[in-house]
């Protein structure tokens, strides 16, 4: 059994095969994952795990050099959405881009998996794009 980091088998293995900028999109319980792409499902019930939680574990393990929302993602999902970038890169700027929603949906396809999660807040999804660590 691994001491630390993330235990769900399936994203330790997502994030050990992500190359420079592949994407993964992290998406709230009610956004339609596209077919032929990984879904791994993190729900348990409505909320749980929040968004916010899933962020913060991917965060132990994984280099961003991204991220990509949707416009409709005004207020405080965007604002907490830059502040997530924040601790994800204290040091340098993470480029930051907002596409429609719709738009957002087909971006999605490109993604190496989808993380699902319990999160019910309207437009709570993002998209990483993976980076490297030198």
């Amino acid at each position: 059994m691994k001491k630390h980091g993330i235990l769900n088998r399936d994203i330790s293995a997502l994030v050990a095969r992500l190359g420079h900028l592949d994407e993964i999109t992290i998406c709230d319980a009610g956004l339609p994952c596209p077919a032929g792409v990984q879904v791994i499902d993190l729900s348990l019930t409505f909320g749980k795990p929040s968004l916010w939680d899933v962020l913060e574990t991917l965060r132990q393990e994984l280099v961003i050099e991204g991220a990509i929302w949707a416009h409709e993602a005004r207020g405080p999902v965007e604002e907490r959405f830059r502040a997530e970038l924040d601790l994800w890169s204290p040091d340098k700027e993470i480029a930051a881009q907002q596409l429609s929603h719709a738009a957002f949906k087909d971006r999605s396809r490109q993604s190496r998996a989808i993380l699902r999660s319990g999160e019910i807040t309207p437009y709570a999804n993002i998209i990483l794009i993976s980076g490297v660590a030198f």
